[in-house]
């Protein structure tokens, strides 16, 4: 049974740094949509950074990911790191099986709009993502973003990063995927 720990939140609420920190902690492989989007990126170009073509390449990069996944051994556990957007998550679950990923645990990160707002405005990114003017967006975005809450879910607050325990979060992590760790409607 291959098994995943989604790292959901969006742009900017920490991700990359729990889903690497859970990954180091638990030997785990982590798959970020963001690092496959960049090398597509790097190899097709931004078409004029617009923004249907960045949402066309996120899909694609879950795509890649998802396949890649399949071809893992049945008894793995990956990590994958992304902003799974807003319901319905019909999309998540058709990945999730296309990956054959039959246990997932969910961590979500979140953070109050303006700290989410003031990181992506002053971290370095890729060119091609959305300008500093994105942040408004995203503002506007963490007021209604949720967690999927389809499996055991984790909710990290991130505001003040280097106080976020990740050894606990790495031991939830671990325990819930455990053998006689939470069932939920992911596991087949």
């Amino acid at each position: 049974m291959t098994q995943a720990v989604l790292v959901n939140g969006v742009p900017a609420s920490g991700k990359t740094t729990i889903a690497r920190a859970i990954g180091s902690r638990l030997a785990l492989p982590v798959f970020s949509m963001d690092a496959v989007k960049e090398a597509l990126y790097e190899e097709l170009g931004n078409a004029g950074g617009d923004r249907e073509y960045g949402r066309a390449l996120n899909r694609a990069s879950m795509q890649a990911m998802w396949s890649l996944i399949a071809d893992f051994p049945p008894a793995s556990t990956v990590v994958v790191e992304a902003w799974f957007r807003l319901p319905p998550h019909d999309v998540v679950r058709r990945g999730l099986e296309r990956a054959r990923i039959s246990r997932w645990v969910e961590v979500w990160c979140h953070a109050p709009a303006q700290v989410l707002m003031d990181r992506y405005t002053t971290r370095a990114r890729n060119p091609n993502h959305p300008g500093p003017g994105y942040a408004i967006e995203l503002g506007q975005l963490s007021q209604i973003a949720r967690p999927m809450a389809i499996s055991p879910l984790l909710e990290v607050e991130t505001t003040d990063m280097p106080a976020v325990d990740l050894d606990a979060i790495a031991r939830w992590v671990q325990e819930q995927l455990q053998p006689g760790g939470s069932r939920h409607a992911g596991e087949r």
